[in-house]
């Protein structure tokens, strides 16, 4: 559902931006946010507006407090941005947010005896813990580009862009089942322990790094 009404959201925005527009342009992007869509509309020499839809879902390992997780990556986001080319040429400087989901599914079944909050436990009593990393939801966006869409009278163009955005620390929570102690009140304890020094850990994933390339279509 939230998906639905960031895909909505973005495409008023861009029919908005439609009316005053000079040009559209319509274009496809790889990169860290994953695979995506944009839509793009030149209100001046100075200024493109741009939005856009990206997703992945990878396998991804992450070691937290010396515990080996299995991971699945699952990154959904819209995002509207404000493009500004000095003297109308190609390079840009970008400003503008992602809204959706980026997260981590994580997983870990110990096979020899681990730390756990500071207490030693074995795989038996652990069982197996699961859990998720995430991002905030809405997540500030700067950076650096090219893009010749709008330059000449070409009807392709191509784009490459790089920035970050920004997220609060990433939150972390993790839930125990199918050990001797998972509803132990000294190993939940411990538990909550390993969350705080795993959200510690991932403290530099809330600035997430953004790469693309991509092609566009201009009408």
């Amino acid at each position: 559902m939230k998906t639905h009404i960031i895909a909505a959201a973005l495409v008023c925005a861009m029919a908005s931006s439609a009316a005053t527009a000079q040009t559209m342009a319509v274009g496809v992007n790889v990169g860290t946010p994953g695979v995506g869509l944009q839509a793009s509309a030149k209100v001046s020499d100075l200024i493109v507006v741009r939005g856009a839809v990206d997703g992945v879902s990878i396998s991804h390992d992450e070691d937290y407090s010396d515990i080996n997780y299995d991971g699945k990556a699952k990154l959904l986001t819209g995002g509207l941005f404000a493009d500004l080319h000095p003297g109308g040429g190609a390079f840009f400087v970008s400003g503008g947010a992602y809204v959706g989901k980026r997260k981590i599914n994580l997983r870990a079944q110990p096979t020899a005896a681990v730390d756990i909050g500071g207490q030693t436990f074995t795989p038996a009593q652990v069982g197996r813990i699961d859990g998720e990393a995430k991002l905030s939801n809405f997540q500030p966006f700067v950076g650096l580009g090219f893009d010749n869409t709008f330059v000449g009278e070409r009807g392709w163009g191509f784009r490459a862009l790089a920035g970050v955005s920004f997220s609060k620390r990433p939150d972390v929570d993790l839930a125990a089942s199918g050990g001797t102690l998972s509803n132990d009140a000294n190993f939940q304890a411990r538990l909550r322990a390993e969350e705080a020094e795993a959200r510690d850990d991932a403290k530099d994933f809330k600035y997430f790094p953004v790469v693309q390339v991509g092609l566009t279509r201009r009408f």
